[in-house]
């Protein structure tokens, strides 16, 4: 007989963006005439940048002719694309990657997830609380958990909390652990470190020996100077951290696909025979085993934006979200709700009135106005009593929203 992975029956019922289309699926359908505003899944709503769109038409062009087709290509990405990726984002910011550390691939989300394959069950790994849900779920799919507890949390994981008493900035660890993970700016807070708390984090990780995952999806949305937009402007970061980027919300990828991940030779891990060897040896093997590499024709868009054209019209989608997210910020504090974020990210991370539950908030507002957020207890224990809302919305869709937060009733 075939058995199955026990590890997946630790999860929850369901996840979290899966139990939110739920409860809006069964409302619509008592409500049919209800006009729903979506601010909940981070999806982003503009079109692509138009000089994506022009590289990607001619990349179908190329794939109906013999002489340009392309068929399977580099696991690890095209030179075009990978070299535009290391000038841009990490040799102009004095950052030395060479071309064997990046691994292109369909988006950071699957990266994120799939990293924990090239590390051993044994490792201790560490969260911020709330967190992204895919860093916790596929460790504990993948064995390196205990059980879910009663207050929320899964046994033998290390949380970090991040609340408003600590500006949502995780302290260290007060026992050792082997795996970080870090997003900045993060979700869902839509905060960020400062380069003097990522300083800390990587001195840890050189002291402890421990790997430090980090999550720069959002690093296009950053305005203020003492934010890194790398990990790597850290001194001694590439001897110690894995990095994630994405052209999901940077360019408006999220139905096209597209992330990468840096992995240094020079960040290694210990061997059962005590040998050290290089991570980035293992990802190479996981990632030419398991990937095919990223279509032609989308690695084609995403090297667009490297243009000079295409990096003025990224500025710019960038900046209509981030226009949103000022009009949700303003919008909440102007009816007396507590927010934070959306300055170096497209989130707002709210306080819910009245000490309300957040899922109890997510109710509220649904039936009373028929907007849709993201309730904070879904990202973990530290979350209840805090929402998420997107910015990602339209500009008529977002000034909407902001109105009716004004006919809530509390």
């Amino acid at each position: 007989m075939a058995t199955i992975n026990d590890n997946y029956l630790k999860l929850p019922g369901s996840y979290l963006f899966a139990e939110i289309a739920r409860r809006v699926a069964a409302y619509k359908e008592a409500n049919p005439d209800a006009d729903i505003i979506r601010l909940g899944i981070g999806d982003v709503t503009q079109p692509l940048p138009q000089v994506c769109i022009e590289a990607m038409h001619k990349a179908v062009d190329d794939q109906a002719k013999a002489e340009t087709f392309h068929g399977y290509g580099p696991e690890q990405g095209y030179s075009f694309l990978t070299e535009a990726i290391i000038k841009n984002n990490y040799t102009d910011r004095g950052i030395e990657i060479a071309p064997d550390e990046i691994f292109v691939s369909d988006g950071s989300k699957s990266d994120c997830g799939n990293i924990q394959e090239i590390f051993g069950t044994a490792n201790k790994v560490a969260i911020t609380d709330p967190v992204y849900p895919v860093y916790l779920d596929t460790n504990v799919m993948a064995g390196r958990t205990g059980t879910l507890q009663e207050d929320g949390h899964f046994e033998g994981v290390v949380y970090l909390p991040c609340t408003a008493e600590n500006n949502f900035a995780p302290s260290l660890p007060t026992e050792k652990v082997d795996m970080i993970y870090l997003c900045c700016p993060n979700n869902p807070t839509g905060t960020t470190l400062s380069r003097a708390e990522l300083t800390k984090w990587v001195n840890y990780a050189k002291e402890n020996d421990a790997v430090i995952l980090f999550d720069a999806a959002y690093a296009a949305y950053i305005t203020e100077d003492d934010v890194p937009r790398s990990i790597y402007e850290i001194p001694g970061a590439k001897d110690v951290a894995i990095e994630f980027r994405s052209f999901s919300k940077t360019a408006g990828f999220t139905g096209t696909r597209c992330g990468y991940t840096i992995v240094p030779k020079t960040v290694t891990g210990r061997a059962a025979d005590g040998s050290r060897v290089p991570f980035n040896k293992l990802w190479n093997r996981r990632h030419t085993t398991k990937f095919n590499g990223t279509a032609y024709i989308v690695q084609r868009g995403a090297a667009a934006i490297y243009t000079e054209e295409g990096q003025k019209q990224v500025k710019e989608l960038v900046s209509y979200y981030m226009e949103n997210a000022r009009i949700i910020r303003e919008g909440l504090k102007a009816v007396g709700i507590k927010a934070y974020g959306g300055v170096n990210a497209p989130y707002i991370w709210l306080k819910t009135p009245d000490n309300m539950s957040s899922w109890d908030f997510f109710d509220k507002l649904l039936h009373e106005v028929n907007i849709v957020g993201t309730p904070g207890a879904g990202f973990g224990p530290c979350g209840e009593g805090y929402f998420r809302l997107t910015a990602f919305g339209s500009r008529e869709n977002t000034e909407r929203a902001v109105a009716r937060f004004a006919k809530l009733k509390f």
